[in-house]
This record gives structure tokens, C-alpha cells and sequence, in this order.
């Protein structure tokens, strides 16, 4: 487990030092992957129909419910891997 978390915090720091800002579908996906990793499944009341960032940060978390952090660890690192490369 310490070596996902390492690789983990690894692709955090990597992320960062990407070239180019990825597409907002992919930010999202990053976003939901990092909450279920670390917070666990989405909670509390879905944002209102105007707050528009929001609720789609909301939406896309909330399609990783039930998978477990490792898991949401390991797709996180698999997306930075594949935008870097």
C-alpha cells in the first residue's frame, strides 16, 4: 500500500508539470479519482442546478462510488502516466 501511496503523491506532483492544462473531461476524471482516494465515497446534497463547476465535480465523483481507494489511487496514476507520455 505505502508504494501506491508513493506513486500516488508521485503523479500528484507530475500532474502539475504537465506542458499543457488537460481538457475539462480529464480534469474531472482526476478530481473524482483524487476525492474517492482520499475522501471515500461522495457525500452530501448534490449542488443546485446554477452552480454549474460544481455539480458536475459532484456528478463525476459520484460515479465512483464504492470503489476502493487503492483502486481510485491506481487510476488516478494511470491517467498522469497517460498524459504525460
Amino acid at each position: 500500500m505505502s508504494d501506491l501511496k508513493t506513486q500516488f503523491e508521485q503523479a500528484q506532483k507530475d500532474v502539475t508539470t504537465l506542458a499543457e492544462r488537460p481538457d475539462n473531461q480529464t480534469m474531472l476524471q482526476l478530481y473524482s479519482l483524487f476525492k474517492q482516494a482520499t475522501a471515500g465515497d461522495v457525500t452530501g446534497e448534490r449542488p443546485g442546478m446554477m452552480d454549474f463547476i460544481n455539480r458536475a465535480k459532484y456528478d463525476s465523483w459520484e460515479k465512483l462510488k464504492g470503489q476502493s481507494a487503492e483502486e481510485a489511487m491506481q487510476n488516478y496514476i494511470n491517467v498522469v502516466k497517460s498524459l504525460m507520455a
